[in-house]
């Protein structure tokens, strides 16, 4: 214990920790993307609500949330440090042109980059996340017909939504629950929302190009072999379709529902 708070207080401790925070936070990325997935589900958001239900109720999935908050806490907190303790050991700044010629724009941008997320995290979790969690969303009540899978919906009112409810009658399935997915479409009716989440999922891009290939090299993951697999899944999965995916959720509201 006496040698472990030293290297973690150290500059390459505390780039480990980034790096161990930054790979969980791409591997929540993935999960996160698949689940938003159900928005596009021409189902007046029955797969997406419950997916939501299952999300924030489901305990082994709350403890994991729990380490995300935490991961984004660490990451933010100790790239912050990183890069005050790198500007006062270089007060005087390369020249312009050394710096570009020794490293790419994303890299020398990586703490303008991460302050937009941090923004957009945000807005994010103000827009849903809390809204969700606070009773603050629309209620809905959906009925599916077991036999020809058939679903209709109704908005119902707070006095008539106690908790999130499934019940059978009849061969028909009767979920209640909070209407998180009439919250997304409202909250994408906002041009200036939807521009940003666009602009923070292009932030998102140059982030993971340069942080997932950089996180794997300071876990000391660089055998020429397994390389250029790091940055083809840092610049094309990462850095492409991840960014894509979310970017598309906005516009498809704001542009097509």
């Amino acid at each position: 214990m006496s040698n472990s708070k030293p290297v973690l207080n150290s500059s390459l401790g505390r780039k480990l920790i980034m790096s161990l925070t930054g790979i969980f936070l791409c591997t929540f990325l993935i999960v996160h993307l698949i689940g938003n997935l159900q928005l596009f589900k021409d189902d007046a958001g029955y797969a997406f609500n419950n997916y939501a239900y299952f999300m924030t109720h489901f305990t082994p999935i709350k403890v994991v949330s729990y380490l995300l908050y935490a991961s984004v806490i660490l990451h933010a907190v100790y790239a912050l440090i990183l890069t005050l303790k790198n500007r006062a050991a270089r007060p005087v700044a390369y020249a312009a042109t050394d710096g570009k010629a020794n490293s790419k724009w994303n890299s020398r941008n990586m703490g303008i980059l991460g302050t937009v997320l941090l923004v957009f995290i945000a807005t994010h979790m103000q827009n849903f996340w809390w809204k969700y969690h606070n009773d603050q969303t629309p209620y809905i009540e959906y009925k599916k017909d077991l036999a020809t899978g058939d679903i209709t919906h109704t908005e119902i009112s707070a006095s008539e939504f106690h908790d999130y409810q499934v019940t059978v009658e009849n061969n028909v399935e009767i979920t209640k629950a909070r209407d998180l997915y009439k919250q997304v479409d409202f909250a994408f009716e906002n041009v200036g929302l939807v521009a940003f989440y666009v602009l923070a999922m292009a932030a998102l891009a140059f982030h993971l190009i340069h942080g997932f290939q950089s996180a794997f090299q300071t876990i000391g993951v660089s055998h020429k072999k397994y390389v250029p697999i790091i940055r083809g899944v840092g610049v094309w999965f990462f850095g492409v379709i991840i960014p894509i995916g979310f970017a598309l959720m906005p516009l498809y509201f704001y542009f097509v529902k």
